[in-house]
């Protein structure tokens, strides 16, 4: 059965964004950079919220722009080929090769891509999106890019809800001197 993954940069003091909505912070280096590129090869579809999906809209047509290099063109590429799913109260239409508006909850539509055959992830990313995820216990899977830097606020990566998740932490690796990448598994 496909897993649901959420894997995210976050600050230490677990923020995904700033208190002004910035991500500046998690400029990755091109190691973590790779390392992304790798993780969206084995998704099968990324169910993403409105706010990320705005932000990602640039992959879409980021192979026209001359000044990428190598790395990010492939990234580009793999990108535009994920069927992608975006959840939204706001947005009437969407925009972008292989993505579609949610047509269910979030429930139901990760329930139609376990039930679909092939084996890539289902990729959740946003926090609101994750967040009702968690609350409906849909994560399998909890990625984080853990970067030396505090916050203070701002969107948290982990949805502050009183209810207890037991992790096993299944890899753990380093990034040069400053990134950890941390991945666990909900143990159910």
């Amino acid at each position: 059965m496909r897993r649901v993954t959420y894997s995210m940069n976050v600050s230490l003091d677990g923020y995904i964004a700033d208190p002004s909505g910035d991500i500046d912070w998690s400029d990755p280096s091109e190691e973590v950079f790779r390392y992304w590129t790798d993780e969206i090869r084995e998704a099968g579809v990324h169910l993403l919220g409105r706010r990320l999906y705005e932000t990602m809209l640039y992959w879409e047509t980021a192979d026209q722009d001359e000044s990428l290099g190598a790395a990010e063109l492939e990234w580009a590429a793999l990108w535009k080929a994920l069927p992608k799913v975006v959840f939204s109260r706001t947005l009437t239409e969407v925009r972008g090769t292989h993505t579609r508006l949610a047509s269910g909850t979030l429930a139901e539509e990760i329930e139609r891509w376990r039930a679909e055959p092939g084996d890539g992830d289902i990729a959740i990313g946003g926090a609101s999106l994750a967040a009702e995820a968690a609350d409906s216990d849909l994560i399998d899977e909890y990625r984080t890019m853990v970067h030396p830097v505090l916050l203070g606020g701002g969107s948290p990566y982990f949805p502050r809800h009183e209810r207890r998740v037991n992790l096993e932490l299944v890899e753990s690796r380093t990034f040069g001197a400053h990134v950890a990448y941390l991945r666990h598994r909900v143990i159910r």
